[in-house]
């Protein structure tokens, strides 16, 4: 976690959340990367494995509704299902990276990181074929959306995200209790 005290982990968030903010403004420059690479994903995942459930879920909630507010990104279409996709990705990582310790770093990185980007696509696909999208959003739509077109930017996600977490603690911005 980050080095600790409440004021750091907010201050964490708070940078989370502003470059989830600006992340896909710069990605939005070149037709369609936004939606290939999904800028916004990485600070709020990032922020649930360096500052825990709380502050990911917050992140989580407050980037996507900023950024809609501030920028008109997302969509108002798009900002409820990104809202729950996001909101699963900073809870989840931050739970599940705290609690699973295997020992071996790298494997406890990834143990929050994918479940989280596995629940947060199903919960918003979920939520947007029964809810916000209902009768509008396919199976067809969900994989493509979810799985296929942002393929590029999941796997970015697995890369970098990790990269981001071993060279924060390696400079000690955050401790491993493991």
């Amino acid at each position: 976690m980050l080095n600790s005290t409440p004021t750091r982990r907010l201050t964490a968030a708070a940078l989370c959340v502003a470059l989830g903010v600006l992340l896909p403004q710069l990605f939005h420059a070149i037709p369609n990367f936004g939606i290939v690479f999904s800028p916004m994903h990485l600070p709020v995942l990032a922020c649930g494995l360096i500052c825990g459930w709380k502050y990911g879920l917050l992140c989580g909630l407050l980037t996507p509704a900023l950024s809609s507010a501030l920028t008109g990104m997302p969509s108002a279409m798009i900002l409820p299902g990104m809202i729950c996709e996001l909101v699963v990705y900073g809870l989840v990582c931050g739970l599940l990276f705290f609690r699973v310790k295997t020992g071996k770093r790298l494997a406890d990185i990834y143990l929050a990181l994918v479940p989280a980007m596995l629940l947060g696509r199903l919960f918003a696909g979920l939520m947007n074929g029964l809810f916000f999208r209902a009768g509008d959003f396919t199976l067809q739509m969900f994989l493509a959306g979810y799985f296929v077109t942002s393929l590029p930017g999941i796997l970015i996600q697995l890369v970098l995200i990790p990269i981001l977490i071993l060279a924060l603690e390696k400079v000690k911005v955050i401790q491993y209790a493991g």
